[in-house]
């Protein structure tokens, strides 16, 4: 059985190291909440060996501005989240920033602060809202487990599929039965659903073309998905951004509940529990879990601490 080993490089970029002698995910100790000079890394979503989603989490970003949180998520090559303090009568500010810009939310890296926060005994309640730059979201943890809220979605037809169809070098006939779709819960996601999980695997986009055709549809990314498992409201599904600084996401919470809504909106699930998987055709098997409760869904998935990088 083997392990995955997060180890840091010169420019504290994490990359993943096979050790042979044993199986799982490196769990690391937790460190000293007091320690403000470093970025500790979460795993969210993973569901498998090497799967998952990093995230490099500041618990206390008050001495950083936004140039230098762009540098540490370029340095990290990940999406990166920074706590601070609350405000309009939150409990927490929290703001993302990818390597080539600020992002207004990300599920994968709120999750993670959100647990680590609580592993580092930092949280007042279990209970906690934070502000974002899509706006306010609610947390809980129960259990060591946490979860995210994400208010109710919305999709529109994609009535031009043409130039996404291209991008990702499908044809007509490798769509399912369902309409091309711009949806979210927070940012922009275009959801193109497909009729088997092996054409989903077998993409080959443009990605220099990417961001252009993401530009043309008002959409953050494109969200090509197959459905596995209809009665356990099973999707697997790959995320291409826009311009993130890198070609391919390996989970991607608000893109799974952009899924998730659309689903629940056009009638392809009745289910309230939808899990996407993510990451597979990379060889990082992820997993996601949005349920319904009533106006708003929840956002939740296993979490980790795997290392540490130097600010």
């Amino acid at each position: 059985m083997a392990r995955w080993v997060i180890r840091f490089g010169p420019i504290g970029r994490a990359r993943r190291c096979l050790d042979r002698h044993s199986g799982g995910m490196t769990h690391q100790p937790m460190p000293d909440p007091r320690h403000s000079d470093r970025a500790l890394l979460v795993n969210v979503f993973s569901n498998g060996p090497g799967g998952g989603n990093p995230a490099p989490v500041v618990v206390d970003a008050r001495g950083l501005d936004g140039d230098a949180m762009r540098r540490i998520a370029a340095r990290s090559g990940h999406e990166s989240a920074f706590v601070l303090p609350g405000r309009d009568s939150s409990d927490y500010h929290f703001r993302f920033f990818v390597p080539n810009h600020e992002m207004e939310m990300c599920g994968h890296a709120t999750l993670g602060a959100v647990w680590l926060l609580d592993q580092l005994g930092r949280l007042a309640s279990k209970d906690i809202s934070i502000m974002t730059l899509s706006g306010p979201v609610e947390a809980r943890v129960d259990g060591g487990q946490a979860r995210i809220s994400q208010p109710k979605g919305w999709c529109n037809t994609v009535e031009d599929d043409g130039a996404v169809l291209d991008v990702l070098g499908l044809q007509p006939s490798d769509l399912f039965d369902y309409p091309l779709q711009n949806a979210a819960t927070s940012r922009v996601k275009t959801l193109v659903p497909l009729r088997s999980v092996e054409i989903l695997d077998g993409l080959r986009p443009d990605f220099s073309r990417v961001a252009r055709v993401c530009d043309q549809i008002g959409s953050t990314g494109l969200y090509p998905f197959a459905l596995v498992d209809d009665k356990a409201a099973i999707f697997s599904a790959r995320q291409f951004p826009r311009s993130s600084g890198y070609p391919e996401d390996a989970a991607t919470g608000i893109a799974a509940t952009a899924l998730a809504w659309s689903a629940w909106e056009l009638g392809l699930t009745s289910q309230h529990r939808v899990v996407v998987r993510q990451g597979e055709a990379m060889g990082r098997p992820s997993r996601i879990t949005i349920e319904r409760e009533g106006d708003r869904c929840w956002l939740s998935g296993d979490v980790e601490l795997i290392g540490e990088m130097p600010l």
